[in-house]
């Protein structure tokens, strides 16, 4: 290697036109939780430098392409030579007998389901996941099989972690490009989805559940119709016993429970009304009117609220007198000012 092309590997980058330029100018990358996890355990690996140099290259628009795939992501990196850097990013793809236990159980989910199928990934999904032993994200820097055409030795180097960040914000705008990187896409996924909930598939094996589907009899859920079990909420009260159409007419107007022989009371303090309405303005006695009306209330709630001409001043008042006392004062004064 000639010692201008050692320099160029130490070179300022060469500009870029047209590059993927992180939206983020400054501060954290990532929006999402999905994203913003992904950073963090990215971070988590005490990568240092090479990580604030591969966000700056991220700003800058160094990064020409960027391509997620199963178990694989790639990309092209501008850098200080002509010719830009070939990065790749392998993550285990799961299996397909992983993703059917995974589906299964996403199916058997209406929260899961409806969220999925509005193009958005709910944080309880990482600890699912999780629970199928199928992580989302890597929990080691050694699952992640790194590379760069670049001649820098460090792993990752700036060009890796520019890599990295952009495809934090690519989850940020389809968050299914994170599932698609550990083997499934959102075409197919969703398809599987509908495809369970429609046909009660809830066993993930692509047949009809039965009562041998890997549970035991606890847990089978209701017996099938038509040859296919229900999901969602039915599977929920799979349990309760049969109600005759008839008896169920008869008895749906009758309160679930015995009602008591008196109307219950809800017991809450007289200044609940003060305390959610603040302190009125100046203009209507400002906290002191607040004040009266607090000792006003305690005297009413007690039944014992003494006429108006006992109130001395600073004390509970009649509405009447509400108007004179401490406002007109306020007023005076509110003169005096202008």
């Amino acid at each position: 290697m000639s010692p201008a092309d050692r320099f160029e590997d130490y070179g300022p980058p060469l500009r870029v036109e047209g590059g993927l330029r992180a939206r983020s100018t400054r501060g954290a990358i990532g929006q999402s939780w999905w994203s913003r996890r992904f950073v963090e355990v990215l971070e988590s690996f005490a990568l240092g430098s090479r990580l604030t140099r591969g966000r700056a290259y991220a700003r800058r628009g160094q990064v020409l392409r960027l391509d997620v795939s199963p178990g694989t992501v790639t990309a092209e990196v501008q850098g200080s030579r002509p010719r830009p850097y070939p990065v790749r990013i392998g993550l285990a793809a799961y299996p397909e007998e992983t993703w059917r236990r995974i589906e299964a159980e996403l199916a058997g989910q209406a929260f899961f389901s409806a969220r999925l199928l509005a193009g958005d990934l709910p944080a309880e999904l990482e600890e699912l996941f999780a629970e199928a032993g199928a992580p989302l994200f890597p929990a080691a820097i050694g699952e992640l099989d790194q590379s760069c055409g670049c001649p820098d030795f460090a792993v990752p180097c700036k060009h890796l972690a520019a890599t990295f960040y952009l495809l934090a914000e690519a989850f940020d705008a389809d968050p299914f490009h994170l599932l698609h990187w550990r083997g499934r896409s959102r075409a197919e996924l969703l398809d599987r989805l509908r495809t369970l909930r429609g046909a009660g598939d809830v066993d993930g094996t692509g047949g009809p559940a039965t009562e041998h589907s890997g549970r035991g009899d606890a847990d089978a859920g209701p017996e099938p119709t038509n040859g296919a079990p229900v999901v969602g909420a039915a599977r929920a009260l799979a349990g309760l016993p049969a109600v005759e159409p008839d008896a169920e007419l008869d008895r749906f107007w009758l309160a679930p429970v015995a009602l008591p022989d008196r109307p219950p009371t809800l017991a809450t303090g007289p200044e609940l009304l003060l305390r959610q309405l603040g302190p009125p303005g100046a203009a209507v006695g400002g906290p002191g009117l607040a004040e009266r009306l607090r000792r006003a209330y305690r005297e009413f709630s007690r039944g014992e609220a003494a006429p108006p001409r006992e109130f001395s001043r600073g004390e509970a008042a009649s509405p009447r007198e509400f108007g004179r006392g401490e406002a007109a004062p306020l007023r005076e004064a509110d003169d005096g000012e202008r």
